[in-house]
């Protein structure tokens, strides 16, 4: 697997998230579960280290078979968040994704590291990509539309969130 990472300015970078990212992935995740359950489903699954190992495996298998490029955020080299595209070569589209602390939030790192992923997204000749987030997410849906995305429809009660499921807002950006 060849190393993936870009300088997002203000000494922050995007890196592939492999197995040395598992203990502060955990650490942050934790300090942030609240927030992050109020937008993501996966929160809501048990998020212990050993969790968190797993799926950071499973992301690298996707990875090496093409499929995914999981990403860290980091800032001064510490890790604060975390962005991805999953890829669909049959449909020839990616599919974005994103987190960060919430002390960070505000500060352009996430919009810069989506505008990095969709930048790879374009170089891999994908015709697309798109972003779903539950429709009250207010701060991901002015993220996709500063970024260029077209709200194309809403999703109803497309995503569990704990014991409740709500409307998905479905972006696309046609590159």
């Amino acid at each position: 697997m060849a190393a993936f990472g870009r300088d997002l300015g203000d000494g922050c970078t995007l890196t592939l998230r492999d197995l040395t990212t598992v203990e502060p992935l955990h650490g942050l995740v934790v300090a942030n579960l609240d927030r992050l359950r109020a937008a993501e489903p996966w929160a809501w699954q048990d998020q212990s280290v050993e969790t968190i190992a797993m799926h950071t495996e499973h992301l690298l298998g996707q990875y090496a078979m093409d499929r995914s490029l999981p990403c860290v955020i980091r800032s001064d080299d510490r890790v604060v968040g975390a962005a991805s595209l999953a890829f669909d070569p049959y449909l020839g589209q990616a599919s974005l994704g994103w987190w960060i602390d919430a002390g960070l939030e505000g500060r352009g790192i996430v919009r810069r590291a989506a505008t990095v992923l969709i930048g790879v997204a374009r170089a891999r000749g994908c015709a697309r990509v798109e972003i779903r987030t539950a429709v009250d997410n207010a701060r991901s849906r002015g993220l996709a539309e500063r970024l260029g995305f077209v709200h194309e429809g809403t999703l109803r009660s497309a995503m569990p969130l704990g014991p409740r499921r709500v409307d998905v807002a479905v972006y696309g950006l046609v590159l």
